[in-house]
């Protein structure tokens, strides 16, 4: 064993996440090969059993059951051609306004948030079928690119969302005050995206023409009407069964999650959706998921103890709060650096790392812990935005038609990055947004 004191193995310790992350390596073994190499300088062969207890600890996990369970439901429903169908409605429904495939955009990809919690879905589906309409009726490309990865990532927040699972599970607080706490948030979110693409397009009606006379006089207002309401009828009830059932007490996450699997399953099924290849690839693309989610839990938790078992969790905190920045100014610290690791970290790995560090100071602090969760979650929505490693800007390039190129993504999503760092900012002002619910909803 190497006499190391706790700042120095706290510096060599980021010091390696930093040099492997940057090679290329994945973050789950990354975490576990420094877990390894410093807990056998601190403690020896003796570290293996330490591993072993909080490997077990994890998988033995009943909240985390949720995770393949909403990840399967969203699988189901990517299939279930729901959002193809609504999206159509609903254009027609705005179309006739400034910026209405925009907003349509954005209500879909809200109501597709409620029902799932997978990021790639949301902004893959929204680029397919919004992104060449939007691009047809001679919207400019960043405001289309922006609008489609910004509310893409909203099913990350608003519930049920396997990130605040997962969260619950790291701060060990309930699922269902998490879930209720997301809610207004994730909404003002929204809001504010629509009230953006609508007042852009307001005052520069060339970044987002109407839809013409001529397409909307193709269907009546009583055909639009029951458009709507065929497609928007299974997912509010979908929504209700999972959220229902939990914030009413009748079931529990994990339950809710097994709720939710099933009310999709019966989707596709009522879509003529259904196939045994559909089925098959929706459980292996879970399986997938849910390995690697596990793999990092394995390893981020592996990190986390050697770390905080060497006394990486007290320099943290005393060099925190040492720097004398008072409470708001520590806890705009603690956002900066969530949102910079956003540029170079998935979220998963953020939450792995941040949360054994960030809670303890925010308890002191004074600071509610199911706010501050939430205020983390807030933030990380940035994640998936901002470059270069923003998920979503991968996800929409990937499918983006001929001619729309990164940096109009790029450029695009500057705007909506920022409409986020206000929501952040208005939910910290006003706490009630995050805490109301929760308190009459969830004992």
């Amino acid at each position: 064993m190497i006499d190391l004191s706790p700042e120095w193995i706290t510096i060599l310790m980021f010091g390696g996440l930093l040099i492997g992350l940057f090679m290329g390596h994945p973050l789950a073994f990354v975490l576990g090969g420094l877990a390894v190499i410093f807990g056998w300088i601190g403690w020896g062969p003796s570290i293996f059993y330490l591993f072993m207890n909080r490997i077990w600890g994890t998988m033995d996990n009943y909240v985390l059951l949720a995770i393949p369970l909403f990840i399967f439901m969203a699988q189901l429903l990517d299939t279930s051609g729901v959002t193809e169908d609504l999206f159509v409605a609903l254009r027609y429904l705005l179309g006739p306004i400034r910026g209405g495939v925009g907003l349509t955009v954005v209500v879909v990809s809200t109501i597709f948030a409620a029902c799932t919690g997978i990021i790639g879905a949301s902004v893959v589906t929204m680029g397919l079928l919004g992104l060449p309409m939007m691009l047809r009726y001679g919207y400019q490309k960043e405001l289309s690119c922006g609008a489609i990865c910004a509310s893409g990532t909203l099913g990350i927040l608003i519930p049920p969302s396997i990130m605040l699972v997962l969260m619950a599970s790291e701060a060990t607080l309930s699922v269902g005050k998490l879930f209720a706490g997301a809610v207004i948030p994730g909404l003002i979110l929204a809001s504010l995206y629509l009230l953006y693409i609508a007042g852009l397009c307001f005052f520069k009606p060339e970044l987002g023409p109407p839809m013409s006379k001529e397409e909307r006089g193709d269907v009546t207002n009583a055909q639009i009407f029951w458009m709507v309401m065929k497609s928007l009828v299974p997912p509010m009830v979908l929504i209700m069964g999972v959220l229902g059932s939990l914030f009413t007490g009748i079931a529990t996450p994990t339950e809710a999650s097994g709720v939710g699997a099933f009310l999709a399953f019966l989707m596709v099924i009522a879509y003529r959706k259904f196939t045994w290849k559909g089925f098959q690839d929706a459980a292996i693309k879970t399986a997938k998921t849910n390995t690697m989610v596990i793999f990092l839990l394995c390893g981020a938790t592996c990190f986390t103890g050697v770390f905080l078992g060497i006394g990486g969790g007290d320099v943290v905190t005393d060099f925190v709060l040492g720097l004398g920045l008072g409470k708001w100014g520590t806890y705009a610290v603690m956002n900066a650096i969530v949102f910079v690791l956003g540029m170079f970290i998935d979220w998963i790995g953020i939450i792995l790392i941040c949360f054994p560090l960030f809670l303890p100071i925010a308890k002191e602090l004074g600071f509610d812990q199911v706010w501050f969760v939430i205020m983390m979650a807030l933030n990380l929505q940035s994640a998936f935005l901002t470059p270069p490693f923003g998920y979503a800007l991968f996800y929409l390039r990937g499918i983006a038609p001929v001619g729309v190129e990164l940096g109009h993504i790029y450029r695009g999503i500057v705007p909506f990055v920022a409409l986020m760092i206000l929501g952040l900012i208005i939910c910290t002002i006003f706490p009630q947004t995050v805490l109301w619910l929760p308190s009459l909803l969830v004992e």
